[in-house]
């Protein structure tokens, strides 16, 4: 059997209360600015930056485009609202548009890549409004995306420094109940809405469940596909395709490669 890590919750709160505000003052910087999305892992986020830089140095982005769902942007305003952040509300579809139309992008047949400028363009905004507070931009990503490459490059990856991006998503779940966020962030469904009905489930092998007990198989335990399979009964071809994606995202983890 295999199991995530259990956390002790305040001392993986301090760590990364410390971890933000050296980062911060060792940059000189005002704060950070954060994109908000009504989900788990950028809500943790705000919670904790608020914890270790104070209301005041922390400004939220809300980015929401025509199919966001309406519950997940008054889910980010009021954490925000909560928090007592200054946060900006910017509707991302006029943007995508200028880019899909100068491009002649088939949103059909190139659905994906229409998605990374959605992205993008997201990250484009986050780093403006860094640029003119003299902030850093947060990021939100945790360590099961990040193993499995599910990110874009230079989009929500396009950040400054990652506080969460060593908890597994169920982790930073349990770590957003111990935080006291509500109960509809904390379980809800994962999902970027890079495109409509866009939704986790349709594109990973595993819920994050099982997912995550084959991250900690492979990488924190060291297990071959075979093992994991015999200890937690999770089909041999799924754990393949995890290690798969790992190995094909590989230079999504990396600084872009030179000739030394």
């Amino acid at each position: 059997m295999i199991e995530v890590p259990k956390l002790n919750f305040q001392e993986t709160v301090n760590k990364i209360v410390k971890f933000i505000k050296e980062t911060v003052e060792n940059s000189k910087a005002n704060g950070v600015v954060i994109g908000l999305s009504g989900g788990i892992d950028s809500s943790v986020t705000a919670v904790l930056c608020v914890k270790a830089l104070g209301k005041e140095n922390c400004l939220g982005i809300i980015m929401p485009t025509s199919f966001t769902p309406k519950e997940d942007v008054e889910d980010a305003e009021v954490l925000a609202q909560q928090l007592e952040i200054k946060v900006e509300r910017i509707n991302i579809d006029a943007l995508s548009e200028v880019f899909f139309k100068t491009l002649k992008v088939d949103l059909e047949k190139h659905k994906i890549p229409a998605a990374n400028i959605r992205a993008r363009i997201r990250m484009i905004i986050l780093y403006y409004y860094a640029n003119i507070e003299n902030k850093l931009v947060v990021g939100t990503s945790d360590k099961s995306e990040r193993l499995i490459g599910y990110f874009t490059k230079y989009g929500d990856g396009g950040v400054d420094f990652m506080p969460i991006a060593h908890l597994y998503k169920t982790q930073v779940r349990e770590l957003g109940a111990y935080l006291g966020l509500p109960s509809k962030i904390v379980n809800k469904p994962s999902s970027p809405q890079l495109y409509p009905g866009h939704k986790v489930i349709d594109e990973l092998p595993l819920d994050y469940n099982e997912l995550d007990k084959v991250l900690v198989g492979l990488f924190d335990l060291k297990l071959s596909p075979k093992e994991i399979e015999k200890l937690t009964g999770i089909p041999l071809n799924k754990i393949l395709i995890v290690l798969e994606r790992f190995n094909a995202t590989q230079h999504k983890r990396e600084i872009p490669k030179f000739i030394l």
